[in-house]
């Protein structure tokens, strides 16, 4: 819309974003398995992600070829006019988001840009060079009809666009740099076929020079957006709003599409068109789940893997309200160099009990689904009191907190019963229980680290409940050799 308008030109072909637009909604419900591929997901189900995210190149490049041929005609106007310098940059990054996002979706490919850098370059080139100039463009566009004034500043505008330009340029293209040199340094042995970087911290000295070109392009953007903010306020300022309800801005006659073609009869309609809409993705979405309604077990069990305790069950709780999974993840894939590091890779059957899964998408911190039991509770008691103290470089904060407040089990049995519900094989004495058999548990820890020497009792702060869930991870499967 904005675009004909901005350029005062007609949408190169209507029917062209018709298709573009019902090709997205009821393709890109099937793409998100891409980001889980190697995973415990089962494998028609990622094969199914990579499959349609290639797909997806067809209707996002004719949707950007669309918009750019929009511009026939007006292409000198860009040279003169930020409003569509914004339109033209987001279009072009549009295109490249959209070819970028389905070839990191190849299964070799994603083997090597997951839990990096590329990801976040990846990300951040669709969200500020596609999204957020588009925004830009937008409201740029919007502003001056809004208070029926002109643009503040032009110049300034432009100052913004190549700001942005410039700054987001510089941080997609240094985390592309750091996310492949990253993943290539995960994957490096030596002559005697040793892991040359066994955490990430020995990979940050060869990042670090991409992580400030990073800081300088965002600082970049961040200066652009200042501007663009200072600009639309002074636009406000000198103009006077405009009553959208008794004054519509009038349409140009050149750029109304004639002739009544059948989808009119429900787009002009915003209940039916709603409707149809989300019918769409649901049918993309039925086809991904009615396969896991109808199979009995999609899942292969092992026999060993049992439900959390329920102070683990809290612990689980306490590492999602942390936010632990944003830095660390608990999915070995089946590589070499992530169970040279972490241990036995990840089996789909050790996830039946977590909801939500925590497979994770970054690895600042290590992988740890193979924690428990790797130190003893005491060490996990440093970590989270001083991370230095036990693990020399790190970059992780300390969560002193966690001694000082107090573990709330209000909530616990109701959450045994959430699960249950969930088929998860809680007995009824093991509800009514749950408080007490939690407390108790939480006493045997403290007891041990007392007699470690810790200097707090911790039998009821939240620092329990949180070593009582690392001690757990990955234990359920310790000698077993295969699924059962």
């Amino acid at each position: 819309m904005y675009i004909p308008k901005a350029a005062q030109r007609p949408v190169y072909s209507y029917r062209l974003s018709i298709i573009h637009f019902w090709s997205l909604v009821f393709l890109y419900i099937w793409a998100g398995p891409h980001h889980l591929l190697y995973t415990a997901l089962p494998e028609w189900a990622q094969t199914l992600g990579m499959v349609f995210s290639i797909m997806l190149l067809a209707p996002s490049w004719g949707g950007m070829i669309n918009g750019l041929l929009t511009l026939r005609g007006v292409w000198d106007k860009v040279r003169t006019d930020p409003i569509l310098k914004f339109f033209v940059g987001a279009i072009t990054f549009y295109g490249m988001s959209t070819f970028e996002g389905p070839m990191m979706s190849i299964r070799s490919v994603n083997a090597l840009s997951h839990y990096t850098n590329w990801t976040i370059g990846h990300v951040h080139s669709g969200a500020l060079g596609w999204n957020g100039f588009l925004t830009f463009g937008m409201l740029y566009w919007l502003f001056p009809r809004l208070w029926n004034t002109k643009l503040y500043s032009e110049k300034m505008a432009s100052a913004h666009f190549w700001l942005g330009i410039v700054g987001i340029g510089m941080y997609a293209i240094s985390m592309w740099i750091a996310g492949v040199s990253e993943g290539l340094m995960w994957r490096e042995f030596d002559a005697d076929g040793r892991l040359v970087y066994s955490v990430w911290t020995d990979m940050l000295p060869t990042l670090m020079p991409m992580y400030v070109v990073r800081a300088v392009g965002g600082t970049l953007y961040f200066i652009g957006v200042c501007l663009f903010a200072y600009n639309l306020y002074k636009t406000a300022q000198s103009g006077q709003a405009v009553n959208v309800k008794t004054k519509a801005l009038a349409m140009k006659p050149e750029l109304i599409h004639e002739g009544d073609h059948w989808h009119r009869k429900f787009e002009g309609r915003p209940l039916q068109f709603t409707v149809w809409t989300t019918i769409a993705v649901l049918m993309g979405g039925l086809f991904e789940i009615v396969p896991s309604l109808a199979i009995e077990s999609n899942v292969p069990t092992i026999a060993s893997v049992k439900p959390y305790s329920p102070l683990e069950l809290e612990g689980r709780d306490i590492y999602v309200a942390e936010g632990c999974y944003t830095c660390h993840s608990q999915m070995i894939r089946p590589f070499r160099s992530e169970t040279a590091r972490y241990g036995e890779y990840s089996k789909p059957g050790e996830f039946i009990y977590d909801r939500p899964f925590q497979f994770g998408s970054r690895r600042i911190g290590p992988d740890l689904h193979r924690v428990g039991g790797k130190y003893p509770d005491m060490w996990h008691y440093n970590h989270m009191l001083d991370p230095q103290s036990t693990s020399q470089g790190s970059i992780m904060p300390a969560y002193a907190w966690l001694f000082e407040h107090e573990l709330d089990l209000s909530l616990t049995q109701a959450k045994l019963k959430t699960f249950q519900k969930f088929n998860a094989p809680y007995s009824d004495e093991q509800v009514l229980s749950a408080v007490k058999d939690a407390q108790n548990q939480a006493q045997d820890i403290a007891k041990g680290l007392l007699a470690q020497g810790a200097k707090q009792n911790i039998h009821d702060k939240k620092i329990v409940a949180l070593i009582a869930y690392l001690q757990r991870l990955g234990t359920d499967i310790k000698g077993e050799k295969k699924d059962k």
